[in-house]
């Protein structure tokens, strides 16, 4: 009996079958042939994402149709899972093909959501005690996926992953099904015709974003003054700042006044001290860094730099891209120092290997669990490809590369040179900076520039000539989030806690979401209207504002309960938690927000008092001209088409809203109506596909092409 191996998608169950040789290609499979490794041949098939979901509440109980604060709250005694809509025809031929197979092969991708994939379809297909196998693998290259096809892991951990997996689905299914429907509820009590959607990451992600806005808002610019001096010493002019910040000028002054320091005051040099720094080269990329450097460097948004880093691993260019490791192991650096040289040349930066040894910063085996950092693969493009590559994959693809290649480099060396110089007791303090090699700095020239203060040669006990004066200036300020930087905050969000068990619970599972999560949180609180992204600056939307307003003080504005949470469900996934008890202690959770959130709005100050109702209106009808057919009625223009308002009455005068792939407006409608004939319309397109230009022609009621005459 041959396998089946299931594939997450179209895209990957293809490059799988690139490593052996196909039969036959089919619109629901591929038929591998018979080889060594699948002697009977083998049958790739696919998902498309998620082929099952949960059924919606309406099907558990008829009450739960309707939005009403007296169903609430939504929780079913056993969860039931269906085919997802727009996608029958693939899962019943997965389901032919699990069902008549012996051994399954899980290919989804190796993530908690792959196994999930995999086990929700597997169940749904009603397939039982069929040998099930694991395969892991970093890379899409066709070594690698043979390599992971003759060690195909056994489904103990995978078994376990999607009890997580479950879990997590449930759990986020059940916040957001009563959440929603019980703060929408209240707030549309409030007079806000909305729905919000409220979601155990989304929701506390969102109030991050309000709470930066908040400062902004709550911040007062203050002056403050400072004393600065430019001195004069025997080898030329150099600047130096005095550690003193006042409020006030007269402050200032006085202190001055007590010290009997003047404009011009007399200084000597007390202090010069030199020390040699090095900034070794970066760590590798996980996803999130990857994700927040290209948003500082091109703008471009986590999902997009998620959508192209996938597009780069299914080109089998990089590794695995939905890691949160910055280590690889010492297998990967092997083949890694095999293709240094390949790689330097092609981005033609050829440069002293520094060490063909691991260092512990990059390759630590003992760091790297299931996945390893971003990488690239042992494919190698050509130059001439490189420069072809679609411009996002080029520049990710480079920084992968670039990033790689660094660890190889040497250490970025600079000199620091500190001085102190005293103007009657009162010391100012200079720095200067001396770049000495910039090292693996080299490898990125699009980065910033360091600005290095260079000093003219000073001396100890030297005396030197000194211009004071008082500089002003103004507190400015927090600023907005970027969208990378808020990929960075819900890592590392646990820095910024005050409750130290919060931040050790944080710390322990980095922040909100996961690796995988992120980009697709932040777009999804954009789709719910939360937040808005302009330029790259994310900011609150009114209907945010009232969002967090409304969850203030509650554990849905905390980081902390997500993390929890999040920290639970790594129990289930490593066999030491159980799904019941995580998902008894979500229903008390939603129990508690029942009982609690209503006099939470009630006494809830919303600063925004009213936003636009999202209900939709019915359509205009808009009056086009006197029906040519009945002359009783008028042209209208409707939904999709123009039709006469007597048709009530008989009239089947008609006019399509799109003729032959143009669409027709009202003013050609209306020629039609009172001339008969349109002017010429460019842009018809004919069966075959060509494109052409014609007028509109009515005769006895129906439209006809007057095609324009030839000149010739």
């Amino acid at each position: 009996m041959k396998p089946v191996i299931l594939a997450e998608k179209p895209s990957q169950a293809k490059s799988y079958a690139e490593a052996f040789t196909v039969k036959s290609r089919h619109k629901t499979h591929i038929e591998l042939a018979q080889s060594q490794l699948f002697p009977q041949g083998a049958i790739i098939t696919w998902g498309i994402g998620h082929l099952v979901e949960l059924k919606e509440p309406k099907a558990y109980d008829a009450r739960w149709n309707r939005w009403a604060l007296g169903s609430l709250p939504i929780l079913p005694k056993a969860y039931e899972f269906q085919v997802s809509k727009g996608k029958y025809a693939q899962f019943q031929a997965v389901k032919k093909f699990m069902l008549s197979a012996s051994t399954v092969i899980n290919a989804c991708d190796i993530d908690r959501e792959g196994s999930n994939i995999f086990y929700s379809i597997y169940n749904q297909t009603g397939a039982r005690n069929k040998t099930i196998k694991r395969l892991w693998i970093n890379s899409l290259e066709i070594d690698e996926i043979r390599k992971g096809f003759m060690n195909l892991r056994d489904n103990e951990k995978d078994l376990l992953l999607y009890e997580e997996a479950k879990a997590r689905q449930i759990s986020d299914w059940l916040v957001g099904m009563n959440g929603s429907r019980l703060y929408t509820l209240l707030l549309k009590a409030k007079g806000y015709e909305q729905v919000f959607p409220i979601g155990r990451v989304q929701s506390p992600t969102v109030y991050l974003v309000y709470k930066k806005q908040k400062e902004m808002e709550d911040f007062v610019s203050e002056p403050f003054f400072e004393v600065e001096a430019q001195f004069k010493a025997e080898g030329g002019l150099y600047k130096g700042k005095a550690k003193v910040k006042m409020n006030k000028r007269e402050e200032l002054v006085a202190l001055l006044q007590k010290h009997g320091i003047q404009p011009n005051s007399a200084g000597v040099i007390t202090s010069v001290k030199h020390q040699n720094k090095r900034i070794p080269p970066p760590q590798l990329h996980s996803l999130s860094t990857l994700q927040a450097t290209a948003n500082r460097l091109w703008k471009m948004s986590p999902a997009n730099a998620l959508k192209t880093a996938q597009s780069l691993y299914e080109k089998k260019l990089i590794t695995y891209p939905r890691t949160d490791s910055r280590h690889i192991t010492t297998s990967e650096f092997a083949y890694l120092v095999e293709q240094v040289e390949n790689f330097q040349q092609l981005i033609q930066q050829p440069f002293d290997i520094q060490s063909r040894q691991p260092k512990k910063r990059y390759v630590d085996n003992a760091k790297v669990q299931e996945h390893y950092a971003i990488i690239p693969t042992k494919k190698v493009p050509a130059a001439a490809a490189l420069e072809k590559f679609p411009p996002n994959e080029r520049k990710l693809y480079e920084e992968v590369l670039r990033t790689t290649l660094a660890m190889f480099h040497t250490d970025y060396l600079y000199t620091e040179t500190k001085v102190t110089t005293d103007v009657q007791q009162l010391p100012f303090f200079t720095t200067g900076k001396v770049e000495n090699d910039i090292g693996w700095k080299s490898l990125f020239p699009t980065a910033k520039k360091e600005k290095n203060e260079l000093l003219p040669t000073l001396h100890e006990n030297e005396a030197v000539q000194s211009k004071i004066s008082i500089h002003e200036g103004k507190t400015t300020p927090p600023k907005p989030y970027t969208e990378g930087q808020l990929i960075t905050l819900m890592k590392t969000c646990g820095k910024f806690v005050e409750d130290r068990d919060e931040t050790e619970i944080l710390k322990e599972i980095e922040g909100l979401g996961t690796e995988a999560t992120r980009s697709g949180i932040i777009e999804t609180i954009k789709k719910h209207g939360y937040i808005q992204v302009t330029k790259n600056i994310v900011s609150l939307t009114d209907k945010g504002r009232i969002l967090c307003e409304a969850i203030e003080g509650s554990l849905l504005a905390s980081p902390s309960m997500t993390a929890k949470w999040e920290t639970y469900l790594r129990k289930i996934g490593n066999g030491e938690g159980a799904p019941d008890y995580f998902l008894n202690n979500i229903a008390k959770f939603i129990d508690s927000l029942i009982q609690s959130v209503p006099q939470q709005i009630e006494a809830a100050n919303f600063q925004v008092k009213s936003i636009p109702s999202t209900k939709k209106t019915r359509y205009q009808v808009v009056e086009v001209a006197d029906c040519p057919t009945c002359g009783k009625g008028k042209i209208v223009s409707r939904k999709g088409f123009y039709g006469c308002s007597a048709y009530k009455e008989g009239c089947k005068q008609t006019f399509p809203g799109i003729f032959l792939k143009k669409k027709i407006s009202t003013a050609q409608v209306k020629l039609l109506c009172t001339k008969g004939q349109t002017n010429i319309i460019k842009g018809f397109t004919a069966k075959n596909g060509n494109k052409f230009n014609a007028s509109l022609k009515l005769e006895d009621g129906k439209i006809v092409l007057e095609f324009e005459k030839s000149t010739t």
